[in-house]
């Protein structure tokens, strides 16, 4: 089976969500928010999870990039759409469809990049807390 990585910027409690599936599946969106919206490529990821999760209360003051491999023949059902510069490629997944979305990813959600904001405190978490500060560590 051929795989694709896809990457996702996340807030310190999809995180936490994340983690208590054993990284085995992303959460079920939240009723006002109808797309998951996995991107391309890491540099893109980087930069949603610097610009604009650092200042932001619900994402914990936190950014975490997570990586995962997906079964490339499942993703050809989704069209990438580009949302601005020659990175910003990202899929569109409808909520209703992430089950089977989360069904298709292959392995281990991996921890990839951590950045933390100024108003950043750890998870009560000891686990969690070690998986973040080893991957602050490598980035």
């Amino acid at each position: 089976m051929k795989t694709t990585t896809l990457y996702r910027p996340v807030g310190l409690k999809e995180l936490e969500l994340i983690h208590a599936s054993e990284w085995t599946y992303f959460p079920p969106r939240l009723s006002w928010q109808p797309i998951f919206y996995p991107v391309m490529n890491e540099e893109y990821a980087i930069e949603i999870a610097t610009k604009w999760n650092l200042d932001d209360e619900g994402s914990g003051y936190s950014g975490f990039v997570t990586a995962f491999d997906m079964n490339e023949s499942f993703l050809k059902k989704y069209k990438v759409e580009n949302v601005g510069g020659p990175i910003h490629d990202e899929l569109w997944v409808p909520a209703e469809e992430l089950k089977e979305f989360n069904e298709n990813i292959v392995g281990e959600i991996r921890v990839t990049k951590t950045y933390f904001g100024k108003k950043y405190t750890s998870p009560e978490n000891e686990e969690l807390k070690r998986i973040i500060n080893k991957t602050q560590e490598l980035s």
